[in-house]
């Protein structure tokens, strides 16, 4: 396929931000293959972002090195870009040296390196690098304080977020929807359901989509029935036709055993021509990637990823793990359990890292969509039962595994 370098310059760009990273990435390798089509920063930027998105880290070591070379190599923004991305394809390593390197540090730079502790949930690191910027004199920004409120919130870290909320104010600051979400999340994940409640009728603007959704997935939680089916009620008020509202109220009520419930949902779902989002894994091995999606037996070495299932499961039985079935799976028999969730996404993903790798070696996985607590639970032992580290990136934040333990301390 023949491009000229106007049009390539223009479609990178534009499948990035149309959701199409892979197909942005492939675009760009042609452009940077070819030594007469030297792509601009904008486009160069844009390549970086779908690398983020992708969340391979050989593809993240591929672009930096191709930045390394390129005439765009000291343009900050760039290397801004470069931290986002390495943060996002799991190495908090390799972005921390990319800040590090640049000298001149404006807020955009800083406030990236803290979005990426953010998303890893290393509360305490993000919270030393904002006490760092301010001694450079570097005044935050919106940004700063959403990573800011983002790495506690995935931390449990509830009084230093609570104070660096209301510290927004000294700078003139006006919270967003989004930064309310994070209060909303930081009060409710430890349980402080009435406070966040309060916080939310208090808020000077309207509740949104991300605030009550946080609310519903905390009731959910902590198992309260009452509040939870409330945020729900106000989630059907300002979008009937959001999925979101729908799978957590679901969640809601199979973690109640009420399946009468769980089924009207389903029913409301169907009349509505609503449904789940489909589940994919992504593991790159030896630079290629490969997608899998729940219940996949369409991969060649399918046989022998179903065999490496086979036998965590029993390994995972030996250790005294054993699902809890209160997922909307009250309609499954017990070994019917066991099944679904050894197919889902990650565990297939996982499975053929294994068969994949040398022994030891670390498998990164990329999900689409949050955990379920089942395979969460089933994922800390298997690193520890197989002596590997796992690191998973879902919809929500990025979880390490390793020695039975996850980074997020359950806190997710």
């Amino acid at each position: 396929m023949s491009y000229a370098k106007l049009e390539l310059q223009k479609l990178v760009p534009g499948y990035a931000k149309n959701g199409h990273a892979a197909e942005a990435v492939e675009l760009f390798k042609i452009l940077a293959m070819k030594k007469d089509m030297e792509p601009d920063s904008i486009t160069l930027r844009a390549a970086i972002l779908a690398c983020a998105q992708v969340g391979s880290l050989d593809l993240a070591r591929w672009m930096n090195d191709y930045v390394t070379i390129s005439d765009c190599r000291n343009h900050v923004f760039v290397k801004t870009t470069l931290i986002d991305m390495y943060a996002k394809c799991g190495s908090l390593e390799l972005a921390r040296e990319v800040f590090n390197r640049i000298h001149d540090k404006d807020v955009v730079v800083w406030s990236a390196m803290i979005v990426g502790y953010g998303l890893h949930g290393c509360g305490e690191e993000a919270i030393d690098l904002y006490y760092e910027m301010r001694q450079a004199e570097v005044r935050p920004n919106d940004v700063t304080f959403l990573g800011l409120l983002m790495a506690c919130k995935n931390s449990g870290l509830v009084k230093e977020g609570w104070k660096l909320f209301h510290s927004m104010k000294d700078y003139d600051i006006e919270p967003l929807h989004q930064h309310y979400a994070c209060v909303v999340d930081l009060l409710g994940r430890v349980g402080y359901l009435a406070e966040a409640y309060k916080f939310i009728v208090r808020m000077p603007i309207e509740p949104g989509i991300t605030v009550w959704g946080a609310l519903l997935s905390a009731c959910k939680v902590h198992h309260h029935l009452q509040m939870g089916e409330y945020a729900a009620a106000k989630l059907f008020k300002i979008d009937p036709y959001y999925t979101g509202q729908y799978v957590q109220l679901s969640n809601l009520y199979a973690a109640a055993r009420m399946w009468d419930q769980v089924d009207e949902i389903r029913k409301l779902m169907k009349e509505r021509g609503l449904s789940k989002n489909f589940g994919y894994s992504l593991i790159e091995i030896n630079g290629k990637p490969e997608v899998f999606r729940a219940g996949d037996s369409s991969h060649p070495r399918s046989e022998e990823i179903r065999k490496e299932l086979v036998d965590l499961e029993r390994k995972l039985k030996e250790a005294g793990f054993f699902p809890d079935s209160g997922s909307n799976l009250h309609d499954l028999s017990s070994e019917d359990i066991l099944e679904s969730l050894c197919n889902h996404s990650e565990r297939l993903a996982i499975a053929y890292g294994l068969i994949s790798t040398p022994s030891g070696s670390t498998l990164r996985v990329v999900k689409n969509l949050r955990a379920c607590v089942n395979c969460h639970s089933a994922i800390k032992l298997i690193s520890q039962i197989t002596n590997r580290k796992i690191i998973v990136r879902d919809s929500n934040r990025f979880h390490h595994f390793e020695d039975g333990v996850c980074s997020c301390g359950d806190y997710w």
